[in-house]
């Protein structure tokens, strides 16, 4: 059912519609993978009072596999050698299938917990390959198109799956989700399966290619750039419900449909995203890193009634919406012939980004103000346009 990957066509040649549907399956693969890292933000107090735990304790759902990502996303593409990528992926979202089935059949916390673990292993690894086979599915003027699709499946995650799965959790049961989930996996499996070609290693990636990707300053710039507007995002979104009611005086029933909008803004903003950086990458990663910092701020400022707080929250989703894609896109043009290594590292930090983040964001929130994740978000932001602009390879 596979079929060797073919020479990339030339840049004025169509593209097979194939090749688009396979695209769209790494997509499925990405929206997948980010449903399973997030879904336990929706079903927290129903997993703590099943398994008799903590909140505090339930959110080691996500600080687990979100740690465990940051170190599988550099190291899984120096581990596999030159095995076929087309098999790896499939192998990690197998993983990905068991780890959602033992969750939904976990007895205790302790054995969920290792089934984050293989969350965690599976996403990292899947972050670190899946940009770069989108890559190498298309001619090189089709690439930010396709970076914007296999990406996308992350923003419709933020959409549709995490906001499905917690209503399963509501509507069913916790582990109903889960198992959900682990079903969505399978027929993830049997696309790739059917639509992805053989993926051989172009050269295989060494811990000191890792290394060499330091010494590319768009590279450097890239990942520090992912690192300060990722951290900067959940720092304030992993706290956007109570700061939607308390600061912005929203109603509680009216959250759910505040999310969907900044979801709908995020996927928006993904692909407007793509389809700016085909022309100028390097002013539109600094574009969606200014607005960011600028929304943050003014909703710390002006965002205390629901109508300015909506705009503002989706203004926000647009610029974040962007941010994968983006950053992502910029890396890659930087390190053509080094795109595993590239989007490893990269893919590290965003993980990283999002448990460091939401640490952080949780300490301002209990020590100094709910407002000041804003104010630490947005500042964070303006360090990224910062880095952005000095970047001296980028900005000439």
């Amino acid at each position: 059912m596979s079929v060797a990957t073919p020479p990339l066509a030339d840049a004025t040649e169509r593209v097979p519609l194939r090749r688009w549907f396979a695209v769209a399956g790494v997509a499925l693969g990405t929206f997948s993978v980010v449903t399973s890292e997030q879904l336990p933000v929706g079903v927290l107090s129903a997993v703590g009072d099943s398994l008799h735990v903590s909140d505090g304790m339930a959110g080691l759902m996500v600080t687990v596999p979100g740690l465990v990502a940051s170190a599988t996303a550099p190291l899984l593409p120096v581990a596999i050698g030159r095995l076929d990528r087309r098999i790896v992926l499939l192998g990690l979202i197998t993983l990905m299938v068991v780890a959602n089935l033992l969750s939904a059949f976990a007895p205790s916390f302790a054995i969920l917990l290792a089934a984050r673990f293989l969350v965690g292993i599976a996403i990292g690894g899947f972050w670190a390959l899946a940009a770069g086979i989108a890559v190498r599915m298309v001619p090189e003027r089709y690439v930010p198109r396709a970076t914007a699709i296999a990406f996308g499946g992350a923003t419709a995650a933020n959409v549709l799956g995490i906001p499905a799965g917690t209503l399963i959790g509501e509507l069913a049961d916790w582990r109903v989700a889960f198992g959900v989930l682990g079903g969505l996996g399978l027929l993830v499996v049997v696309t790739l399966l059917l639509l992805l070609p053989t993926m051989p290693a172009t050269e295989p990636v060494r811990l000191r290619t890792l290394g060499e990707q330091f010494r590319n300053p768009v590279v450097r710039a890239g990942v520090l750039v992912t690192f300060l507007l990722v951290s900067g995002h959940f720092a304030a979104f992993t706290f956007v419900s109570p700061l939607l009611q308390s600061h912005s005086g929203i109603d509680k029933q009216l959250i759910g449909p505040a999310l969907l909008a900044f979801g709908v803004a995020g996927i928006i903003g993904n692909f407007v995203t793509g389809a700016a950086a085909g022309r100028e990458i390097r002013a539109t990663v600094l574009a969606i890193s200014a607005l960011l910092a600028t929304m943050l701020a003014v909703f710390a400022l002006a965002g205390g009634t629901p109508i300015v707080a909506v705009v503002l929250l989706i203004a926000w989703g647009l610029a974040f919406g962007g941010i994968p894609v983006g950053v992502q896109t910029w890396i890659l043009r930087a390190a053509p012939g080094s795109t595993e290594a590239a989007t490893a590292l990269n893919t590290a930090m965003f993980n990283l980004a999002i448990a460091l983040g939401a640490l952080f964001g949780g300490l301002l929130t209990d020590h100094v103000a709910l407002t000041a994740v804003l104010w630490f978000g947005a500042a964070l932001s303006a360090l990224a346009a910062l880095a952005v602009w000095r970047t001296p390879s980028a900005r000439h």
